[in-house]
C-alpha cells in the first residue's frame, strides 16, 4: 500500500485540498455564513500548524507517511496533532514501519465504505515520544486486529490497548529516544 511519491503527484493532491478547502468557503460565503467560514479558516490554520509540527520533528519517514495517509486508498480518514513541536532522536525508519503495518492492519481490520476515523496525537516527551491513536468506526474482524495487537507486546514500544471494542480502538505507545534505549 506504501507509495513513494514523487514531486508533481505531491503538488496536485496538495493542489485539489487546497482548492476543495477554497470552494468550501466561497460555498458558505455565497451562503453568507461567515460564521462557518471563519470555522473553515481556522480548521485549516490548526491543520496547517500541526503539519508543521509534525515535518520540523526530524521524523521524515513517519511525517511523509502521515501528511500522505488521506490520498493513499484507506478504509478510513486520518487526522493527528502534534501537542508540541521538538526535534525528536526517535528510530524513525521503525516507527514508520510499525505505523504503515498498524494501518495495513487496521485497513483489513473495518468495515469499507463506512465513517472510518483514526486520530492520532503525537507528544514529545523528555525521554522519547508517545502516540496515541483513536479509532471509531466498525471493525469486523476484531480477531485479525487482536493478533496483531498480542503480536505487538513483546515490542520495546509497548502498545497499551485502552479500549477495543467493535466500533473503538483506543492504544498508545512510548518510543523512546535512540540514546535513551542503552
Amino acid at each position: 500500500m506504501k507509495r513513494d511519491w514523487n514531486t508533481i503527484e505531491v503538488l496536485r493532491h496538495a493542489r485539489h485540498d487546497w482548492l476543495n478547502q477554497i470552494q468550501l468557503i466561497k460555498g458558505n460565503i455565497s451562503l453568507n455564513n461567515i460564521a462557518r467560514v471563519n470555522e473553515i479558516i481556522d480548521e485549516i490554520v490548526a491543520e496547517s500548524k500541526h503539519q508543521s509540527k509534525l515535518s520540523n520533528m526530524n521524523l521524515p519517514q513517519f511525517a511523509s507517511l502521515l501528511l500522505t495517509c488521506n490520498w493513499e486508498n484507506h478504509l478510513f480518514q486520518l487526522e493527528f496533532e502534534c501537542v508540541e513541536q521538538n526535534h525528536l532522536c526517535a528510530d524513525d525508519h521503525r516507527l514508520a514501519n510499525w505505523t504503515n503495518v498498524f494501518f495495513e492492519v487496521l485497513d483489513e481490520s473495518i468495515k469499507k465504505f463506512h465513517d472510518n476515523y483514526l486520530s492520532i496525537t503525537i507528544e514529545p516527551q523528555a525521554k522519547g515520544i508517545g502516540f496515541f491513536f483513536d479509532f471509531s468506526g466498525i471493525i469486523i474482524s476484531k480477531d485479525h486486529m487482536e493478533d496483531f495487537l498480542k503480536s505487538q507486546l513483546s515490542l520495546e514500544i509497548g502498545v497499551k490497548v485502552q479500549q477495543f471494542s467493535e466500533c473503538e480502538l483506543t492504544l498508545e505507545f512510548f518510543l523512546p529516544n535512540n540514546e535513551t534505549k542503552e
